[in-house]
Order: structure tokens, then sequence, then C-alpha cells
């Protein structure tokens, strides 16, 4: 019986093993004859490219424009009662700084977040794009005494932000666990929490300023302590997060918010915070640190001990950031770094001197600032300054600013020259990733200014600029701005 089992069997898998060949052979011919020719993917052996320049400096590649070109091309859109009474344009060669069409150029004019390209410029001819800002914490001059030391750095947050968020910031949250790691080393659990906001002085808001700013979301007080620029949720708590889109009411103090923050990741690490947390003796931290990561002159309280410190992003990231976004507490705690590293006060009109300094020994002239962002409506800068700051950016001369012009938003594509991000971003198809510039709009001011290329592959450079639009007529202001510069990407102009 056991035996006629094992034939049984046998047989069956026999059979079994029969069929399957037989199915697989028919299959194999209906296969076509082609897929005999499949090649098994292979790594090449030959050596990776290098990539080329991604953004060449601004050199002269075709036939410039001829004025007569320009005027016909941009003239129709500049007769629009959009624009107001007082329009400045101007369109040179940033290779050869020659002019090639003007109206009101050397006009000055309320510039809006225009101005920020100005800090930019003058933040990274000072500091380098390597500079990193330090916030600290130091020995207070009692035991167990700690003093949070703002540095001035515009990106520090409270927690960790989303991934997705770009650049990433250095944190309070970071700063605690250190600084709850070295107490802990030295057998301490409990301090006396205060902070330190003396690197900044003078008042926190700009001449022409307004809480209106704060409430509406643009601003927050300025102090070299704050955390994601003051955003706050609707709870009360900063964001951590670089929510472009929150127009809620940022914080009135933001150097206390900072420190509060500080507060309760420390007790979250296990050292208890005791009493209030106050403001305390003037303690200082210039705070950048130049690309070689040597530190600036300053530290803390006088002759305080660092118990722990974090960094912020390098200053090129900054400014991209900046510039993208239009972050107006990002520029006036630039403008600042501008004044203590030329050794004027890091003040509003410190920084607005300093700024202007800088600009100056740069050969820029046409420039009047109040503030670091073009928030207040006392900043006026002439159109032909603008140009001649891309220009010089854009060049060879100073590889150091590149990333002022790199930081630009992109038309139809990033920042607030993205669809829906701003009043402008209503370009057509000759604009669309080929003008790069910095937008500026308060109620009654529209302006542009940057570069594009045009239909002849040469580079140019711009500032158009209106500061007296009619109530109501800012969109359709920022459109007719926005028709000039694809008019001005869309021709050869000859």
């Amino acid at each position: 019986m056991a035996n006629r089992l094992r034939v049984t069997a046998l047989i069956s898998l026999a059979m079994l093993n029969a069929c399957t060949l037989g199915a697989g052979v028919a299959v194999a011919g209906l296969l076509p004859a082609r897929l005999a020719l499949w090649n098994i993917p292979r790594v090449a052996t030959a050596p990776v490219a290098a990539p080329g320049q991604v953004l060449r400096p601004a050199q002269r590649s075709g036939p410039l424009p001829t004025s007569g070109g320009l005027s016909s091309a941009l003239t129709p859109i500049l007769a629009s009662s959009a624009l107001g009474s007082h329009v400045g344009v101007v369109v040179t060669d940033p290779a050869s700084g020659a002019v090639l069409w003007s109206s009101g150029a050397r006009s000055p004019t309320q510039p809006a977040s225009t101005a920020k390209l100005i800090t930019a410029v003058a933040a990274l001819t000072v500091l380098g794009p390597g500079a990193r800002f330090t916030t600290r914490v130091v020995a207070g001059a009692t035991a167990g005494s700690i003093i949070l030391v703002g540095g001035g750095d515009p990106t520090l947050a409270a927690g960790p932000p989303p991934a997705s968020d770009y650049p990433q910031p250095a944190t309070l949250k970071s700063l605690a666990d250190a600084t709850a790691r070295s107490l802990r080393a030295r057998g301490r659990s409990q301090v006396q929490l205060s902070y330190g906001t003396s690197l900044f002085t003078g008042p926190l808001m700009a001449p022409g300023w307004t809480t209106g700013y704060i409430t509406s979301g643009n601003t927050t007080p300025i102090t070299s302590l704050e955390v994601d620029q003051g955003r706050l949720t609707p709870s009360g708590a900063p964001e951590d997060a670089d929510d472009q889109d929150n127009f809620r009411p940022r914080s009135f103090t933001p150097a206390a918010d900072a420190a509060g923050a500080f507060a309760s990741f420390l007790e979250a690490g296990g050292i208890s915070v005791t009493g209030p947390v106050a403001e305390g003796a003037a303690a200082e931290n210039r705070g950048a640190a130049g690309a070689a990561g040597a530190g600036a002159a300053g530290a803390g309280a006088a002759g305080a001990a660092t118990i722990a410190a974090v960094k912020s992003p390098p200053l090129s990231d900054i400014v991209g950031m900046m510039l993208r976004e239009s972050n107006n507490v990002i520029a006036e705690d630039l403008a600042r770094q501008v004044a203590l590293h030329t050794h004027a006060p890091a003040s509003f009109s410190g920084a607005a001197t300093a700024v202007t300094s800088v600009l100056a020994s740069l050969g820029i002239s046409g420039i009047h600032l109040v503030d670091g962002s073009g928030l207040s409506p006392d900043d006026r800068v002439t159109p032909t300054a603008l140009t001649s700051l891309v220009a010089l950016a854009s060049g060879t001369a100073h590889p150091r600013l590149r990333s002022a012009i790199t930081g630009m938003p992109v038309a139809g594509f990033s920042g607030t020259l993205a669809p829906g991000q701003s009043v402008f971003g209503h370009f057509r198809g000759p604009a669309l990733g080929v003008v790069q510039a910095k937008t500026g709009n308060l109620d009654t001011v529209a302006a542009l200014a940057g570069l594009a290329y045009d239909q002849q592959g040469q580079v140019l450079a711009f500032a158009f600029m209106a500061d007296q639009v009619p109530p109501a007529s800012l969109a359709q202001a920022a459109a007719a701005i926005d028709a000039m510069a694809t008019a001005l990407a869309g021709c050869g102009c000859r």
C-alpha cells in the first residue's frame, strides 16, 4: 500500500512539472521577439560631471535694447492711472552701468520692501556671507543665576520647526538642552533666570511705524532677543514655524516671550527655575561670527563664563529668507548688525546711518532710510540707487554679495513673486523664470527692482517704483508693474 502511494505521488509530481514546463514554453512563444533585445541597466563607469555655474555674473551676452525700443514697450504701461502721479523707472545694462531708458530715475521715492535689497548688500559687505549670530547663556553675578543673552539672531526659533523649513534655525530648545547638561555636570538642578537685550539700543519701533504693523502680523518690536520673528499661535505661544501666511497679531513683548519659552524648556530638561524671569543687568553679545568661525567682540555680562550657545544659519541663507519672504524682522536685525560692526549705535537711527554709509563707500547714493525694512513711510530711495546695487551684487567684482541676487524671488515660482503670495505675481509667459526681483508694497506704494533676461539673452537691471498709488488701486498698480517686467523680458526692444 505504501509503495502504491509513493508511485502515485511521483507520477503526480512528474505531471505537474510537465505542465509547468509546457506553460512556460507557450508563454515564451507569445512574447515579442524584441524583448530578447532587452539590456540590463548598468552603472556607467564614466566620472560624474561637475555642475556648471547656476547663475552667471551679469555679463553682456547679446545686443542691448535701444532706448526707442524700451520706450515703445514701457511707455504705454506707464500711462496706467493705477500707478498714480509719481512713478520712477530705470533700465540699465548691469555689466557696464549704462542707463538704457529712464523716467524719474533720480526722484526720491518710498521704496517699501525694496529697501531690503539695500540692507542685504550692506550686511553682506560688512559681515560676509558666512557670518552667523550667537545666542548664549552665561553665568550671572550670583551663584545659581544665569542670563539668556540675545545675540540678534533674527531666525532663532523656540522649539523645533517643521523639517521642511529652510534654513533650519537655531532653537531655544537646543540651547536649553545644552544648558541643562552643563548645569547638571556642575551638580546644579536649580537656577534663577534673567535675560539680556542690551545688544540693541533705542526705541523698539521706527519713525513712522504704528502698532498696526504688529497687529496686522507685519513685524514685532525690534529687540536682540526674540523667537519666530514674534509670530504666535492662536493660543499666544511662539509658532515654531516659518509661516508666511500667519497674519495674526505678533508679540508685543518678544524678549519676555522668548525667555519664558526658554524657562519652560529648562524645566522640561530637569532644571528648576526659581523666581520671576525678568530682564537682568546689561549683558552684551555682539553675536556674529565670520566665515572662519571666529567670534566677534563681546562676552555676555562683563567677564561672565559662557554655559551654552547656539548659532544661526549663515548670513547668505538668512538674506535669501529675508528677500523671498520680505521678512521685516530679519531686515531690522541685519541692519543693526551692520551698525555693530561699523561701531555705530545698534538703534534704528544708528543702523540706518550705518547701512547708508556702507552703500556710499560702494559708490551708491540716493538713499535716505530711517529703518532697515522699508516699512517706514519716511524712507526714500531713487530708482537709480536700486539698479546700481543690483548691478553691484550681480557683477564679478563683489562675489560675496551674490546671495543678494540669488535670494530674490523668481517670477511665477518663488517668494513674493509666486502666485498668490503678494499683490505681485501676475506674470505672463515671457517673464516666468527669467525675472528675479524684490517686491515692495505699502498702502500707496508699489515697487519692483531686480534683473530680467530679455529675448536677446541680455541681462537687464531694472527698478519700477510708484509711491502715490490712488487709494484702493494697489492691486492694479502691482499688475501694471508686473506687466512692465513682462514687457522687458518679452522684447528684444531693438
